[in-house]
């Protein structure tokens, strides 16, 4: 009986841990009141959760979420997950780079820094942490030489969407007083507003929702195909990618997520596009509609029709089974086969941004 009464005790600890654990503010919250008003009278939320325009499983393996989770966490895995020796990168003094200048800098995964029309744009910086513990979804050796402190004064901050590899309370937290505005999806300022941000920093968009932020300055939130949320509950706030206009750019900004007719409405309705970042690593045949497959890059590049293409999600995190590599020789071939012009930097690298 006393065995019974300590498995007990074990489990009802571990549950109230759990659950301490989750209501931790890196979850960020929920959305609620207003907020969550706004959201429910959105066409893209339905039965209590946001939605894909196309049917988009999570999981498309016939072992499920958590036969694929095991096999990912505890299945054998290839020796080229990550790189055996530590990146080559650039460590550029980014605080001294004129605002004159319009150029980008890409700091490995999702996150980078461009310019343009005299603003500084970061986006998705993830510089602290990309998972809720420090143990997972580690760094590659000699890609985190980026800090918070690193950053220069941020115009906008543009957050696609609220998964750790995209939004770490850490970093916007240190960047907080030094970011004039935010511009993410419907719910994400929750997580904002818990962090200590003032509610008229953030900008919250739908799909097909624009803000004009100054003379010649707007930003379109257009359509992705992914899934949402930080802690156990998913799909409470919005994902989104976006179209950035200055007077003499079009950006656009794709987040992640699986290829869909969407990009083809994208590219029609924003003929010409100067740079499209696209994902580009992550991927796998088990998550197929939720992170673009190698062999749907080119039909995703054709549609957007853009001059420059920036390939991101990949050279910082092993979050799928692929070689490390294995996206670098994607952006090769993307170029090679496709006649597209793909930038491919280095980690810290300046790319002057020709007009």
């Amino acid at each position: 009986m006393l065995a019974v009464y300590i498995i007990i005790g074990v489990m009802v600890f571990t549950g109230i841990a759990v659950a301490v654990f989750l209501h931790t503010p890196a979850f960020g919250r929920l959305p609620r009141g207003e907020r969550q008003r706004r959201i429910e009278r959105s066409p893209h939320f339905r039965d209590g959760q946001f939605r894909n325009l196309e049917p988009t499983e999570f999981i498309t393996s016939k072992r499920g979420r958590w036969g694929v989770m095991g096999k990912f966490l505890f299945g054998k895995h290839p020796g080229n997950l990550r790189p055996a020796e530590p990146m080559e990168v650039v460590k550029t003094d980014l605080r001294a780079l004129s605002r004159d200048s319009d150029l980008w800098v890409w700091f490995g995964h999702s996150s980078y820094l461009f310019q343009a029309g005299g603003k500084r744009i970061l986006v998705d910086p993830v510089s602290c942490f990309a998972a809720p513990v420090s143990f997972v979804n580690k760094a590659f050796s000699g890609t985190d030489i980026y800090q918070p402190e690193d950053f220069p004064d941020i115009d906008l901050l543009i957050i696609t969407h609220d998964h750790w590899d995209h939004l770490d309370m850490q970093t916007v937290k240190a960047l907080r007083t030094r970011i004039g505005r935010v511009i993410c999806p419907l719910g994400v300022g929750e997580h904002f507003e818990r962090w200590g941000f003032k509610p008229e920093q953030l900008i919250e968009l739908d799909w097909y929702e624009q803000a004009r932020l100054d003379d010649g300055f707007m930003v379109h939130a257009l359509t992705a195909r992914q899934f949402t949320g930080r802690g156990l509950r998913s799909n409470r706030t919005f994902l989104a990618s976006f179209l950035f206009e200055s007077p003499l750019r079009k950006v656009f900004i794709g987040g992640d997520g699986g290829y869909g007719n969407h990009f083809v409405d994208i590219g029609r309705r924003f003929p010409d596009i100067d740079v499209a970042v696209m994902e580009n690593g992550q991927y796998s045949t088990d998550w197929r509609y939720i992170h673009t497959l190698p062999e749907f890059q080119g039909a995703e590049a054709d549609a957007l029709g853009a001059k420059h293409v920036l390939t991101v999600h990949h050279s910082k995190y092993a979050l799928a089974r692929h070689p490390w590599n294995e996206p670098l020789e994607n952006a090769r071939c993307l170029s090679e086969k496709y006649g597209v012009d793909v930038w491919r930097p280095r980690i810290g690298e300046v790319i002057e941004w020709d007009v």
